[in-house]
Order: structure tokens, then C-alpha cells, then sequence
């Protein structure tokens, strides 16, 4: 498997650690004998993504997928897009190849590495209709906020490369950091509040129910989504954005 060290200091603060958690036999069969067919090696040109899929389609990147389930299952459940999951961790790679494989899925790819460092260098702007960012590390502890992926810097790059209209959709269960990236993308002039000005949004259908998730649910514990739609450049207004014209499963 051609992968790029992650490990590298490529970036001065981090929104992740790199763990060394342990691979089952599966996954690393799927490391070694699917990468050829589904994976992408990250570089420094962009990539042609009507060429990577073979097709031209609405098409979503997915920020750190974890083990895959839910892109997996949003990719099954949409064939009329395409999904680019990006992970650092090397089991949850494994783990998609091999949903891929089961499912027979033809419209995913999946790159290991650095996600800001493939949207800086290999995703063409204007060239996205969907970023999805679902339960990422909340870093919790103060003086670690910094490493928290949504800042102001951040919200600027996927702006770049959606298209206009496009969607950013975050979700977490962690109150506070959801407070912050509301405050981050209500600041942004580029983008607008799906669900108006200072609103949270329902959790749409193409959003698939993790394990996670549901066992969190049993707990009582909350999910909150937020979903914001880029601006068209001749758009001055901020009102709510009407959504109902969004691919399916983008919005």
C-alpha cells in the first residue's frame, strides 16, 4: 500500500494524533489488496475527479470517516454520487476497502492522510457539493482548541472548493465545540445558515445513524448538526438558503 507518511511534520498544529491502534487481519488484507483499486496516494497536484471516478456526479468529501460506516452506507445509498473519504487513522482505511469491496461500491475513493493538507494541494476549487465533518475529535480541553479543525482559516479553504451553493455539514455531540463552530460559520461571509441565522439543523435522511450515535441516544445524550450552504458571489443577502434544490443526499 503507496501511502504517505502522515507522520511527518508537515503542519505546525494538528486537529489529530496519530494512534497506533491495532489492525485486525481483514483490515490489513484490504490495506494490501484493495488500496491498488479504491485508494488515492496523496501528492501535490490536483486531482482530476471526473478521471478518479469515471464519471462526472455531485460529489462529497468526507473528513475523517472513522471506521467507514457511515460513508459506506451514504454511498450505498446514493449511486448517483461520489464520495472522497479522507482518514489518518490506517485500521479505519482498512475498514472501508472492505465495506467498499462487500458493498460493490464504485462511487467512493479513500486517501490517508492529512485532510487540510489533499484540500490545500489536490482538491480543485469549486469543484465540491458537499464537506462533511461528523464527530470530530472535540479536544475538549482548553488549551487544546487549537487544535480544533473548524477556525476561521479552515472555514476559508472549504469555501474555496465548494462550489457555489455547495454544503458544509457538521454534526458532534459535544455542546460546546458545535457553539464555537456556529460562532466560526456565522462569521464567515461566505457561507449561510441553512436553518437562518443562529439555528441548528435537523439531522437530514442521507445522514446515516452511527453505532455511536445510537448507543449515545440511549444515554440521552444530543447530536446537533449544522449545515451551511456557500454564498453565490453575486448574492448579498443573508437569508436563509433555500435547500430544496441541493442533490440528493448534499442537502
Amino acid at each position: 500500500m503507496a501511502v504517505q507518511d502522515t507522520e511527518k511534520p508537515l503542519r505546525t498544529v494538528r486537529s489529530y494524533v496519530l494512534r497506533q491502534g491495532r489492525m485486525t487481519p481483514a483490515q490489513r488484507e484490504a490495506l494490501d489488496t484493495l488500496w491498488g483499486r479504491y485508494g488515492v496516494t496523496p501528492a501535490d497536484t490536483d486531482l482530476d475527479l471526473d478521471g478518479l471516478f469515471g464519471r462526472r456526479a455531485p460529489r462529497a468529501l468526507e473528513i475523517g470517516f472513522g471506521m467507514g460506516d457511515a460513508l459506506a452506507a451514504m454511498a450505498e445509498a446514493h449511486p448517483e454520487q461520489d464520495f472522497l473519504g479522507i482518514e489518518v487513522h490506517r485500521p479505519g482505511v482498512g475498514s472501508l476497502l472492505r465495506q467498499i469491496e462487500q458493498r460493490d461500491l464504485r462511487n467512493v475513493r479513500v486517501m490517508c492522510a492529512d485532510a487540510v493538507q489533499v484540500l490545500e494541494q489536490q482538491i480543485p476549487d469549486s469543484s465540491l457539493d458537499a464537506v462533511h465533518l461528523f464527530f470530530p475529535d472535540p479536544w475538549p480541553k482548553r488549551r487544546h482548541h487549537k487544535r480544533r479543525l473548524v477556525q476561521e482559516q479552515f472555514v476559508a479553504l472549504i469555501a474555496q472548493k465548494l462550489k457555489s451553493n455547495g454544503v458544509f455539514h457538521f454534526a458532534t455531540d459535544w455542546q460546546e465545540y458545535t457553539e464555537q463552530v456556529l460562532d466560526v460559520m456565522s462569521n464567515a461571509p461566505e457561507f449561510i445558515n441553512a436553518a437562518g441565522s443562529g439555528n441548528y439543523s435537523p439531522r437530514p435522511d442521507y445522514r446515516p445513524l452511527t453505532k455511536f450515535e445510537r448507543r449515545g441516544q440511549r444515554l440521552g445524550h444530543q447530536v446537533w448538526d449544522l449545515m451551511f450552504s456557500k454564498t453565490p458571489s453575486d448574492i448579498a443577502s443573508c437569508a436563509p438558503h433555500d435547500t430544496s434544490d441541493y442533490p440528493a443526499g448534499v442537502a
